[in-house]
Formats: structure tokens, C-alpha cells, sequence
């Protein structure tokens, strides 16, 4: 993990916890790292969208970062169920997190969509955390960097440098997530670099070694540490492990 990038450990709760449940998760945080702060480290929590609003009052007043699970790629309007990313900024949100692999498989995102919702989300200044990353048989296949490419490129093709250098990305290599696999670190690594080169290409050299790029698939208290001290991993997006504030805050002295 390189020094001029500030690591940032973030959890994803996808749809768990009640919010009676989500005020206590937060609360057990908040607590270890009032306990035992860890400093240099950011630290995110995802909810629920139902929980936001009552997690934002529980984070006020520290130094936790509250971010919405998704948003649509529009403002407003005829879209029953969705949520803007006004409507997450309104809830207290400051990050966003786009093209999760299950938005992309289970509600068939293409990168297009994921791109209009990068966009938007960033015009109304929301951070977003775009999720990439490639499925098992893509792997086998040698197609990893080819699959990289191109959701990268077309999810932030026509960004400003300015835009880019807000957006964090999230490697989460789809076999790992929530199978009890995990890339090795040298695996990771390898696809972090490529990613990294892959931002520069988009931009400037300058603008993408500043970007955070996270790991993510079925981190652990037990893995953490190895897969972070590889210098293109800034943090990690946290998905099982971040549902027990215990197994969170392991995760974030990691980090240091």
C-alpha cells in the first residue's frame, strides 16, 4: 500500500440488518475505534437504504463515512423503487457504490448504465466506489485483463481528470465473493497494477497513482493484512466480515 494514498476499508452490509440492527452494528464500530483508534485509516459503512438515515445521525460527530448501496442514473422521475443519488446525499451519504457484481448479474447492469451512473453520481457530489472485476471461467479463460478493460473503460471513458481523481475502484474478482476463496496477494496485486495502468491510460499518471483501489472478495480478519501490505492495494471493500463490528475493526488495523 503506497504512503500518498490514504487507506480506506469499507463495508458493504447488502441487504442485511434491520435498522435497530444497523444502530447497533454502527454503535459496536463506533465503539472499538473509540476504544483503540486506528489513525491514517478512512472507514465507510454501506446500509441499507432503510437504515441510512438513523446510521447518519448514529456517525455524526465522527469521523466514519456513510454510502449508499447503489443509485439510478437519474435525478428523478417515473422509476419505482429506485433511489437517487440526491435522494443519498439527502440521507446523509458521501459514497456511493456502482456496478457491484450482483447489480450486474442479477439486475443485468451493463457498463453503459454503470458509466450514466458514475457520471451523475459525481455531478451531484457523491464519490463513487466502481466495482469491476471478472467471473471464475473468464479467469480460466486468460480473459481477466481483457475483462477489465473493458468495464473500466467503458464505465469512465469521458471523465475529467477531476471526476477520475474522486473515483475510487473496487477489484472484487467474482469467484471470490462470498465463496470463502480469495485471490492470493500476488493475484490481486497483479490485477490492481493492471487497473492502475488502466486509469492512467484514461487520464494522467498523476491522477491514478492518487486513486484508491480497493479489494474485494471474501476479506477476513485472517487475510486482511497480507492482501493490503501489496502497494497497489489501498483498502478493501468488506462484505461478510463487516456484518460483525468485531471482525470490522480487525480489518481496519489492518490497515495501518
Amino acid at each position: 500500500m503506497a504512503n500518498e494514498r490514504r487507506p480506506l476499508i469499507a463495508g458493504n452490509w447488502k441487504m442485511h440488518k434491520t435498522i435497530k440492527e444497523s444502530v447497533e452494528l454502527v454503535d459496536g464500530i463506533i465503539g472499538s475505534l473509540a476504544k483503540q483508534p486506528v489513525e491514517g485509516v478512512d472507514v465507510l459503512v454501506c446500509p441499507a437504504f432503510t437504515a441510512l438515515e438513523r446510521v447518519s445521525k448514529r456517525l455524526s460527530g465522527t469521523d466514519i463515512a456513510l454510502g449508499g448501496q447503489n443509485c439510478s442514473h437519474l435525478r428523478e422521475g417515473a422509476r419505482t423503487g429506485e433511489i437517487s443519488p440526491l435522494m443519498l446525499l439527502d440521507a446523509g451519504c458521501t459514497f456511493v457504490i456502482l456496478g457491484h457484481s450482483e447489480r450486474r448479474s442479477y439486475f443485468h447492469e451493463t457498463n453503459e448504465m454503470i458509466g450514466a451512473k458514475v457520471k451523475l453520481a459525481l455531478e451531484c457530489g457523491l464519490r463513487p466506489v466502481l466495482c469491476v472485476g471478472e467471473a471464475l471461467e473468464q479467469r480460466e479463460q486468460g480473459r481477466t485483463f481483457d475483462v477489465l478493460r473493458t468495464q473500466i473503460e467503458g464505465c469512465l471513458t469521458g471523465l475529467a481528470a477531476e471526476q477520475l481523481a474522486k473515483v475510487t475502484v473496487a477489484y472484487e474478482p467474482i469467484w471470490a465473493i462470498g465463496t470463502g476463496r480469495t485471490a492470493t496477494p500476488e493475484t490481486a496485486q497483479e490485477a490492481h497494477r493492471f487497473i492502475r495502468g488502466l486509469i492512467a491510460s484514461l487520464s494522467m499518471a498523476q491522477v491514478a497513482n492518487g486513486t484508491r483501489i480497493l479489494y474485494g472478495g471474501s476479506v477476513k480478519p485472517e487475510n486482511a493484512a497480507s492482501l493490503l501490505a501489496q502497494p497497489d492495494i489501498d483498502g478493501a471493500l468488506v462484505g461478510g466480515a463487516s456484518l460483525k463490528a468485531d471482525a470490522f475493526y480487525a480489518i481496519i488495523t489492518s490497515a495501518r
